[in-house]
């Protein structure tokens, strides 16, 4: 985030300010802008119960009026208050976002349907990729942009691969539609990372003379990134669980080990950047291990403290973020580059829209039959579940601009056409996405989930599939006592194909019961010291 200073000898600004940097310009533009928040906020709630509007809709919008203001007080010399810098989503923004859909997932859903997750996230996203990637090629060449080359070219399709499901994901309920809300959150996370990770892996090859061994080395730099990335996030979330639960900083300062996972939350994104790993795969999974081992070993209001602290930090990046894309819309400097030809922007906009649809639609169909083909009927993705899914990939949003502006922009402005172009062309995608299919969605989801909405899995045949499970792995005489109570065992290797997840599921519990928490701590092993969650439950009652 560019600032600018203004001697003091102008504008009389106390003397602590500039020794930090700061102008009265700063000050003024750093005032608004959480004025802004704060109305954001408050209007969100004010309209929580409408049917129409969302958050990051009403962030857009307001930000979209405030953009006009701002136009109209500097004579339309700019549109916003605070200057663009992609290090500020990467670094400061979008950690939170992250880690916190981590933190707060609901692991039994999100690893019961991983398969499924990994197929619409990863290998979707692949496939959209080569969809909008050779459509920009073929078509948008035909338009009379400029110098693009073949590496802009791929860009593009990463850039509007990365989908933004916060508007569905807003409506969707995680107790009502258990299956869907874990796909559709599962597979924007998953999506995020993999839009990233081909980003980079673009930007780390020399692509003017593509082949076949060029594009075997993308392909294996994008699996090293996605291997090496997911080791490091769950290597540091273990790290941070081992020390906590060592040294146990809450019998002293709770202030302590809430700082320490914090930090070490973001120390696991910033080490991922800094061996130009993907920060955002990394920090997701270290999300995931802090939740399920380190958040146990902590003290009661710690607990509460962290959880709270987490989803604050996510929301309001979310919100600064679109709240930042609606100002930037009106943009004066890269309007007045294609004020020749406003209607190369739109054309532009509508060929990728219409290739977003395309690319959307070609692996969110045919993946739901594939993982129909191999589920239970109580599990399988239902035509209404998969027509939702399709659409809420049809959004775009922070994660789309921030790669524009990283591909096309230097310090958040713009010198050449064609890529005022492309950053004009993809405000008004993430815009009309954001506007158009956001608005709608809500509606949608109602007139298609929840008019009729039924329970995804009897609870009872979930129990006692659970039951069966259990029985494989009994001891002996465990299995004698559930034997005589007439409850039928199936072959393990049988089990295994006919539930894999839910037995491989089972394994990882007794391996993780046996060998992780007694290592790393979680539920059940928080260490008995003065002042631990567990001390009160193994002191005997004195009445």
């Amino acid at each position: 985030m560019e600032a600018s200073i203004v001697p003091s000898h102008m504008v009389p600004v106390h003397p602590m300010l500039f020794k930090l940097g700061l102008g009265e310009s700063s000050i003024v533009s750093i005032t608004v802008f959480v004025t802004l928040l704060c109305i954001c906020i408050i209007i969100g709630h004010l309209l929580e119960e409408n049917k129409w509007m969302n958050e990051s809709i009403t962030s857009l919008v307001i930000g979209l009026f405030a953009g006009v203001i701002v136009l109209l007080v500097s004579r339309g010399k700019s549109s916003h208050i605070l200057v663009f810098n992609e290090e500020l989503f990467f670094i400061y923004l979008l950690p939170p976002i992250i880690f916190n859909a981590g933190f707060q997932v609901k692991k039994k859903q999100f690893f019961r349907n991983f398969a499924t997750i990994l197929l619409f996230g990863a290998v979707g996203t692949i496939i959209s990729f080569t969809i909008i990637s050779l459509g920009a090629i073929f078509i948008l060449q035909k338009f009379d942009i400029g110098s693009l080359d073949i590496g802009d070219y791929l860009a593009i399709g990463t850039i509007f691969s990365a989908t933004d499901s916060v508007c569905t994901l807003q409506v969707l309920n995680q107790d009502e539609t258990p299956l869907l809300y874990s796909l559709v959150f599962g597979e924007g996370v998953v999506n995020d990372a993999t839009s990233i990770v081909l980003f980079n892996a673009v930007h780390n090859f020399d692509l003017s003379n593509m082949d076949g061994i060029t594009a075997l080395k993308l392909l294996g730099n994008f699996f090293y990134l996605l291997l090496t990335s997911t080791a490091l996030g769950i290597v540091v979330g273990l790290l941070s669980a081992y020390i906590i639960k060592k040294l146990y900083f809450g019998r002293h300062s709770t202030d302590r080990e809430v700082a320490i996972m914090i930090l070490m939350a973001y120390l696991s994104y910033m080490l991922a950047e800094l061996f130009d790993l993907s920060g955002i795969l990394t920090v997701f999974f270290c999300g995931i291990l802090m939740s399920h081992y380190t958040w146990h070993n902590v003290t009661e209001s710690s607990r509460i403290t962290t959880k709270h602290t987490f989803a604050t930090m996510s929301f309001i990046s979310e919100v600064f973020i679109f709240l930042y894309v609606g100002m930037d819309a009106l943009d004066i400097e890269k309007w007045k580059m294609v004020k020749a030809s406003p209607g190369t922007s739109i054309g532009i906009s509508g060929v990728l829209l219409g290739l977003v649809i395309l690319g959307r639609a070609a692996f969110v169909f045919p993946i739901s039959w594939l993982s129909n083909y191999a589920k239970s009927p109580n599990n399988k993705i239902k035509c209404k579940q998969q027509i939702i899914i399709w659409w809420s990939g049809l959004m775009r949003g922070s994660v789309s601009m921030a790669l524009a502006y990283n591909q096309f922009t230097t310090s958040g402005s713009t010198k050449l056409r064609d890529h005022a172009i492309m950053i004009t062309s993809t405000i008004i995608v993430v815009i009309f996405s954001t506007g158009v299919f956001g608005f709608l969605t809500k509606p949608l989801i109602r007139f298609l989930m929840f008019r009729n909405a039924k329970p995804r899995v009897d609870d009872d045949l979930e129990a006692s599939c659970s039951k069966d499970l259990r029985i494989q792995f009994l001891d002996k005489d465990d299995r004698e006592e559930t034997e005589n109570q007439n409850v039928p065992r199936r072959n393990s290797l049988r089990m295994l194909f006919q539930e894999p997840t839910s037995t491989v599921h089972d394994l990882w519990r007794r391996f993780d019961d046996s060998y992780m928490r007694p290592v790393f701590g979680g539920r059940g092993f928080v260490p008995v010291v003065p002042g631990s969650p567990t001390e009160a439950r193994d002191i005997p009652s004195l009445v």
